[in-house]
């Protein structure tokens, strides 16, 4: 740890510090070459103390559960710090609001804002990620978008500093958005309505039996690929080029659903973004629709 945390405070760290360490333990997709670093944090004092010490010159990036997040076979330079298992606090400030950390699972959210009879977040059940991905990119599912039900924030930056931040910070945009630069969330305060617990509990248990049955749960996929263009859905244009089930290498498009890559013969990170690029060239092709990828890819080719 000493060659880019020099400082006698680094040893107070309590977190998980790996070298050349495979991402591919970390995503969704199952693939990635290895970080340079990982770090996992402690908890949140933790995370803070270390990039207190992390010189600004080390490239930092930021994973979840890995559900919407491609990297490459080169791996990715400097500290790639996990949030899963780390950021995991949830904690009911007053009855219509929950304060979740960047590392609690979308679906944990759900569930737990449910079981104390808050309601809003239930449609959170159908999201592949964390609270602090679904931040990030104002993630939504079975017609609910997560900003809709943000009192506010807290973001770290590169100094360790954890700050509050009201909506009035940030452009929420779909799937997109705009926050002050060099900081990432680490907590979402969630305002929601009193609700009736089993209906919340019920709904939830609707929407996972619709997933289950429209999307390729259980298989190696990071969700959707492609963002919905405005009046129409990704996946039936996708579906209308004729083009489910097509592979390059070990990754192809569901059957079930063909906004959905899997990685179903041990696929490469290439090979993935390889499909990526076909399936958008061959949709702009054959429907003149530029299907932009809700994908964010990573790392060294």
């Amino acid at each position: 740890m000493n060659d880019i945390l020099s400082s006698p405070l680094a040893i107070k760290l309590r977190g998980k510090f790996l070298q050349n360490e495979p991402l591919a333990h970390y995503t969704s997709w199952r693939t990635g070459g290895p970080a340079d670093y990982v770090y996992i944090p402690a908890d949140l004092d933790d995370l803070s103390l270390f990039l207190h010490e992390l010189p600004s010159t080390v490239p930092l990036t930021w994973l979840g559960l890995g559900s919407n997040t491609l990297v490459r076979d080169g791996g990715v330079e400097g500290v790639v710090v996990i949030t899963q298992g780390a950021l995991n606090q949830l904690s009911q400030n007053d009855s219509q609001e929950i304060r979740a950390e960047a590392g609690v699972a979308s679906a944990q959210l759900a569930r737990f804002t449910a079981r104390v009879g808050a309601t809003g977040l239930e449609f959170m059940a159908g999201i592949p990620g964390t609270v602090g991905g679904a931040l990030a990119m104002n993630a939504g599912c079975f017609g609910g978008e997560t900003w809709r039900f943000v009192r506010m924030v807290e973001t770290i930056n590169r100094q360790g500093e954890i700050k509050i931040r009201p909506l009035s910070d940030f452009e929420v945009h779909y799937r997109h958005v705009v926050r002050p630069e060099g900081e990432w969330f680490v907590a979402g305060h969630f305002s929601l309505q009193i609700g009736d617990k089993e209906k919340s509990l019920n709904d939830i248990r609707t929407l996972l039996e619709k997933r289950h049955h429209t999307q390729p749960t259980g298989t190696a996929n990071c969700g959707s690929v492609f963002r919905n263009p405005p009046g129409s859905y990704a996946g039936r244009l996708i579906e209308e080029c004729g083009i489910k089930g097509k592979y390059i290498g070990g990754a192809c498009i569901s059957e079930k659903h063909a906004n959905f890559i899997i990685n179903e013969r041990s696929a490469t990170s290439a090979d993935i973004e390889n499909l990526i690029a076909n399936v958008g060239a061959i949709v702009e092709e054959k429907t003149g629709v530029r299907l932009i990828p809700e994908v964010c890819i990573i790392g060294r080719k």
